[in-house]
């Protein structure tokens, strides 16, 4: 193989769900359609290189010219309650659920010995700032339910456990634990089982 094509199908590579099969049909459709598919590509690739950004307040994706960003700035959403997640891509998928109109701040990680990401390289000093700030009244934690997950939440509810002051902490929150929508209880691994069993509530 030519070494650009090479070049080409490493760096799909990279990208998250495409092994290296699926980068190379992605890579030769590309070199087949240029001007459909990879000029297109190629101008989208730098103009979000150029202008995509994290908000310096929060953290998630915005723009040079936005920043901070509409979820930092915008009037209209409950400034009373932020919720905490991993990566900036988290908040396109809290935000697209509909059910959460508050403020975001990501974490940019979660605790792994793993990869050596303890608390000092996670924003959560910037976190307890924007609680003294803003005023939060509740921190909403969305982060995953595996063991690193579970262990920055913690982390986490130990830090904010007596802040701003140990007569009126600010509230943490997970979200609830359950089975997926139009499932079946057959299908549920054990651990979600567990937690939806735990944290069941009234009928």
């Amino acid at each position: 193989m030519l070494a650009p094509i090479e070049s080409l199908v490493r760096s799909l590579g990279r990208l998250p769900g495409l092994g290296h099969r699926s980068a190379g049909r992605a890579a030769l459709a590309l070199l087949r359609e240029p001007e459909r598919l990879l000029e297109p590509l190629a101008l989208a690739l730098r103009d979000a290189r150029a202008n995509v950004c994290a908000c310096s307040r929060c953290g998630a994706f915005t723009v040079r010219g936005e920043n901070p960003c509409a979820f930092c700035t915008d009037a209209t959403r409950e400034g009373s309650v932020v919720c905490v997640v991993e990566e900036a891509a988290d908040v396109v998928t809290v935000e697209s659920s509909g059910a959460f109109h508050g403020r975001y701040h990501v974490l940019a990680g979660k605790l792994s010995p793993v990869r050596h990401c303890g608390p000092e390289k996670l924003r959560i000093a910037e976190l307890k700032d924007r609680i003294a700030r803003e005023g939060f009244g509740e921190v909403l934690l969305a982060l995953s339910t595996d063991m690193e997950g579970d262990a920055t939440a913690g982390y986490i509810v130990e830090t904010l456990r007596d802040f701003p002051s140990a007569s009126s902490p600010v509230k943490v929150t997970r979200l609830a634990f359950g089975l997926p929508a139009d499932s079946g209880v057959s299908y549920s691994d054990p651990l979600t089982l567990r937690r939806a069993i735990v944290h069941r509530c009234p009928a």
